[in-house]
């Protein structure tokens, strides 16, 4: 569904991402680990045309994003979530959802704001409350609800639990789960190995802009020595 193959990228003369090789099939979890600054975000935004990579290829369900602008990587169905939980403010939590929609995908589940309320009920009990007067758990949600009103095939989450009170995170959990037996692919970029590792089936671990482990997350679970290598601080 999702293939980066040789991808550098540079923010000037420093380069901060170096011959990234990753794919994600199609209804896979795919998690990518790593410290603060290892080069997770920046490989996202990448990957949806917000940076522009100075080498390789980007190829989601076989077609060449290199050179795309970002409206049109989400509008070919590749969705994505910032860390930072852009919401409309303003608006309220139905209104910010309605902001979102994009037609329906032949072959891929159409999302609604009520099958997103079955998802999602904290939203579903304040639809008609303004985005900025909600905790910053629901505007997790709410962020990530608005991005599958765009009835994407795959879904890139930015860390997407920081943050948030363990509760919370049981329902990001649940959520990913639901996509996942929908047949959506997520890559989840993530610090948190409890979490990803409730929810991926496979792993790559990046550092200092390089991928240097990749393999199956019970794998990667089980080596505590690799955990204390590329994770602990």
């Amino acid at each position: 569904m999702l293939s980066l193959s040789g991808l550098d990228v540079h923010y000037g003369r420093a380069q901060v991402l170096s011959g990234i090789d990753l794919e994600v099939g199609r209804g896979q979890v795919v998690a990518l680990l790593g410290r603060n600054g290892a080069g997770k975000s920046t490989l996202l935004k990448a990957t949806m045309g917000l940076l522009r990579p100075s080498a390789g290829e980007i190829a989601f369900d076989g077609r060449d994003l290199r050179g795309w602008e970002s409206y049109r990587i989400c509008r070919s169905g590749l969705g994505y979530v910032p860390e930072d939980r852009r919401v409309f403010t303003r608006l309220t939590v139905a209104e910010n959802l309605d902001a979102g929609r994009l037609p329906p995908r032949p072959g891929l589940p159409e999302w609604t704001p009520e099958r997103l309320y079955d998802i999602f009920p904290n939203l579903a009990e304040i639809r008609d409350r303004p985005g900025g007067r909600i905790s910053g758990g629901e505007q997790q949600m709410l962020t990530i609800a608005r991005t599958l009103m765009g009835n994407p095939a795959a879904v890139l989450l930015d860390e997407p639990s920081e943050g948030l009170a363990p509760r919370i995170i049981s329902q990001m959990a649940r959520m990913i789960g639901a996509l996942r037996e929908r047949g959506l692919s997520v890559l989840l970029a993530e610090q948190n190995l409890r979490f990803a590792g409730q929810v991926a089936e496979k792993v790559y671990v990046i550092e200092t802009g390089r991928i240097r482990w990749h393999g199956a997350m019970a794998d990667f679970l089980a080596d505590a020595d690799l955990q204390r290598t590329y994770l602990w601080v």
